[in-house]
């Protein structure tokens, strides 16, 4: 007997429907199992059938010592992880008469199975869920863990299964299952804007918060040098809590890549807060970007619609570093292979730190460097110029002295405070790129309308001119000075460049100087 049941594929951070098919019949040779899978399944897809076995006869089913063969359809798309086990187990028992074939059709499933029958969670159930939904499936069957995920996908009916026998109960029509519900509006709203930091709890430190406030607001690049115990990471860790919300279309992008990578908490249904991803310098250029054997989402991509922290910058190997170039730039990274092509979203904000020299302590107010002759530049040659030419911001972090740090009624703005300048600023700029599809802050302009939206007076050409000569600025420098002037307008909420905007982003660049590391 012929049937069929139907399950997904995800790749990159969409998924593909599968038809399984499951034929039995036939008498099996003595010492064969009988049971032949195809359909370009790898070896987790494989050794499904021990798990199948196990969990069929635990549950009181029983598994035909007869020929089967089951076809995971199409052919040509590989087959990868432990979530076929449930479709398969349902099709084996439909075609041997276990379980009512009427209703397969209208559901899709998916979950690994245990040896006793209980379901475990799988990865990549949103985007499955999406695509059940757009292929007109009625509902679908999946591991209890991932339902919520799943039911933020309105107009599917989303079953949680927590056993085996719940399912074919349910699709025999002896049993009822109640379809899980998220209120997806309301699931965002409660936990939008709800962080564990605040920049209150930072002492002193106003210049760095304002070159993050800037920062935020115009979606710039930054990194902050200064000396260890500064307050680089501190700041840093604060950065998401003063960017505007997220949107619910960011949440649901956000949500997908989390899913596919299997890093959702267990019960959760949406990513509602910006990602903030700090790696470790020792990561490879695979597991930041993405890819690998199985092609699956790096910490840009996790990063997406948040903040990547890159602490200890030169610390990175340079060819992990290289990798960030391109997508930084198209806010895209792919994953190439000889079978397939995936596209992974990558629309992050860079914020890295960075000690001025090995010892620490160049240009410390107080403590003395002990670096040799050219050590601080070789240091700072460790990240490329094309790199560096990304980063809009280069702030220099200072010690905090006692006294700001002793004072005990500390009365500095909070992030909500600082946030709501950044969503007016954010504004401004919606209005003014409305017309330009996939460009939505300062940072994004291209050099053509760098010129036509940063334009300057003649004092500030004066002063734009007379700081590229006496600080020696590199000509770089300068496309990027004209976006942060145009963010410190916004937030100012001047339609024009005024001077003490433009010198506000002259100064910074530190790191454009010449003469800044001797």
């Amino acid at each position: 007997m012929l049937v069929k049941t139907y399950a997904g594929a995800v790749s990159g951070v969409d998924s593909t429907t599968l038809t399984i098919e499951v034929n039995s019949g036939g008498n099996v040779p003595a010492g064969y199992t009988g049971y032949h899978l195809v359909g370009l399944p790898d070896n987790a897809v494989r050794e499904g059938y021990q798990r199948i076995e196990a969990a069929l006869k635990n549950s009181g089913y029983n598994m035909p010592r007869i020929k089967l063969v089951v076809n995971m359809a199409p052919a040509d798309i590989r087959k990868e992880g432990t979530a076929y086990d449930f479709p398969i187990a349902i099709g084996i028992l439909a075609s041997t008469d276990q379980i009512a074939t009427e209703r397969l059709s209208e559901y899709l499933i998916m979950g690994e199975l245990s040896l006793d029958g209980t379901l475990r969670p799988i990865k990549g159930a949103l985007p499955v869920a999406i695509q059940a939904r757009k292929e007109g499936y009625k509902g679908f069957l999946l591991p209890r863990e991932n339902s919520r995920e799943a039911a933020i996908v309105d107009n599917l009916d989303v079953y949680g299964i927590t056993h085996i026998s719940e399912a074919v109960e349910f699709l025999n029509g002896d049993r009822e299952l109640d379809p899980v519900f998220v209120d997806t509006r309301a699931e965002f709203e409660e936990d939008t804007g709800i962080y564990s930091v605040d920049f209150n709890d930072v002492k002193g430190q106003e210049n760095i918060k304002r070159a993050l406030e800037i920062s935020a607001a115009g979606g710039h690049n930054v990194i902050l040098i200064g000396p260890p115990g500064a307050g680089k990471t501190m700041l840093s860790r604060r950065l998401p809590t003063i960017l505007p919300p997220m949107s619910l279309h960011e949440a649901l992008e956000t949500t997908k890549i989390h899913s596919v990578t299997g890093r959702l908490p267990s019960g959760s249904a949406l990513v509602s807060q910006r990602p903030f991803r700090s790696p470790h310098h020792t990561i490879s250029d695979v597991a930041l970007v993405g890819g690998g054997s199985n092609p699956m989402p790096g910490e840009i991509s996790l990063a997406h619609n948040g903040v990547l922290f890159l602490d200890e910058l030169p610390e990175f190997q340079r060819t992990v570093l290289e990798v960030l170039r391109q997508p930084m730039e198209n806010r895209m990274v792919t994953i190439s292979r000889a079978r397939l092509s995936v596209d992974y979203p990558a629309s992050f904000m860079l914020i890295a730190s960075m000690n001025p020299c090995p010892c620490g302590f160049y240009n410390h107010p107080e403590k003395e460097c002990v670096c040799g002759p050219g050590v601080v530049k070789k240091y700072l040659n460790k990240i490329s110029g094309p790199l560096m030419d990304r980063i809009d911001l280069h702030v220099e972090v200072t010690p905090v002295s006692y006294d700001e740090l002793s004072v005990h009624e500390y009365a500095g703005e909070s992030s909500a405070e600082i946030r709501a300048r950044v969503i007016e600023a954010r504004k401004i700029q919606q209005e003014r790129f409305k017309n330009h599809a996939g460009l939505h802050s300062n940072a994004q302009m291209p050099s053509r309308m760098v010129r036509e939206l940063c334009q300057l007076n003649q004092a500030g050409i004066t002063l734009l001119k007379t700081a590229m000569k006496k600080l020696q600025l590199s000509a770089r420098a300068y496309d990027r000075i004209l976006k942060v002037a145009r963010t410190a307008a916004d937030l100012h909420q001047s339609p024009d460049i005024k001077i003490e905007h433009l010198a506000e982003a002259i100064q910074y660049r530190s790191l454009d100087r010449e003469e800044w590391a001797g």
